[in-house]
């Protein structure tokens, strides 16, 4: 396994020390999960916003949607076991 230094401020290193021991684990051992969580994280938010990024692309390029209050209230006859017609799209308001 190749070797990262990383140079810690003292205050910084005590409390990863801390919270290593708090939690049963080494120093080293609770940076790698750190940094392991912190790149899934990163990687989910990428994830995220490409897809949000072609749900806009797709709005702009067909021009339609349905606005929020109208949606909201499908979702929740939904969530509350009731039959419910979906909205349909319509153009964008501008």
């Amino acid at each position: 396994m190749p070797t990262t230094t990383i140079r810690l401020p003292e205050d910084l290193k005590a409390r990863v020390a801390a919270a290593a021991k708090r939690s049963g684990m080494t120093s080293h051992g609770f940076i790698l999960e750190a940094i392991a969580e912190k790149t899934e994280q990163e990687n989910l938010r990428a994830d995220f916003d490409a897809v949000a990024e072609d749900r806009y692309a797709r709005i702009v390029a067909s021009g339609k949607t349905i606005p929020w209050e109208e949606m909201r209230g499908y979702l929740e006859e939904r969530l509350a076991g009731k039959a419910a017609k979906r909205p349909a799209a319509r153009k964008l308001a501008r």
